[in-house]
């Protein structure tokens, strides 16, 4: 789904990312990128993604936009966690369903990482069902931070952070927002405020901090949009379009 790659690159750069690079593990988003988003750099991975990304020095990598659920996904996921990058991770959609039942094994990874999972993905993660209601989505959001020692994003109505102590629940956001490549967009989001944590941009920010500020840009973009599509018109791009608004008011 080269669209997932496209809008999280978006979504980055937007966020702040100075230099945004994609992997490109296949030829449509390879020919796509340099029109979709000319401002990133393409890094060829379609012969080998793992030797291709070994020795990048990236501050944060997001995988899983876009990537399918697949016997290659599997092989990268894993090939780049065995790989020991201290960098900084995001891990989204399809990247969660290759850990499924297997947190444990992000807890010998070194630097920072956000799990993004949705209510499915975060049912696959845990082996179990993940309630809806409030107090059983934090227990779920908790339970995933603990068990992988990173940090949780449990999207969906009010948004959950967890990084196995502290809980933070989000207030912005609306329900136009549950539309395709939205999750994609806060990936990018994502990567772009952890990236701040090593870069110095926002020397003030942890890793959970940024997690939450990132949250709340995403869902605030949406609460600017909506006023201008309705509920029903909103697509994951304006989501992208109206985050320098959304972010100027973050401070």
């Amino acid at each position: 789904m080269p669209g997932a790659a496209i809008l999280c690159a978006r979504a980055a750069q937007r966020a702040g990312a100075g230099l945004v690079t994609v992997a490109c593990l296949d030829a449509e988003l390879r020919s796509i990128l340099p029109v979709a988003a000319p401002e990133a750099i393409l890094a060829d991975a379609t012969a080998s993604p793992v030797s291709t990304l070994r020795d990048r020095k990236d501050h944060v990598r997001v995988v899983g936009p876009g990537l399918g659920a697949t016997a290659r996904t599997d092989a990268l996921v894993r090939g780049l966690l065995r790989e020991g990058s201290e960098c900084g991770w995001v891990l989204d959609a399809d990247a969660l369903n290759v850990l499924r039942g297997e947190l444990g094994l992000l807890r010998s990874r070194r630097g920072p990482m956000v799990l993004t999972p949705h209510p499915g993905e975060a049912t696959r993660l845990l082996g179990r069902d993940v309630p809806r209601d409030e107090p059983g989505r934090i227990a779920a959001a908790q339970e995933i931070a603990a068990r992988s020692n990173a940090i949780c994003c449990l999207k969906g109505h009010r948004t959950v952070v967890a990084d196995g102590q502290r809980v933070y629940v989000n207030e912005t956001g609306n329900p136009g927002m549950a539309t395709a490549g939205a999750g994609d967009v806060l990936a990018g989001i994502l990567a772009a405020y952890l990236a701040a944590c090593f870069t110095g941009i926002e020397p003030t920010w942890t890793p959970f901090e940024a997690s939450i500020s990132a949250v709340y840009v995403h869902g605030l973009a949406g609460d600017l949009a909506v006023a201008e599509t309705g509920r029903r018109g909103m697509i994951a791009s304006d989501l992208v379009r109206f985050l320098s608004t959304a972010q100027s008011r973050l401070h």
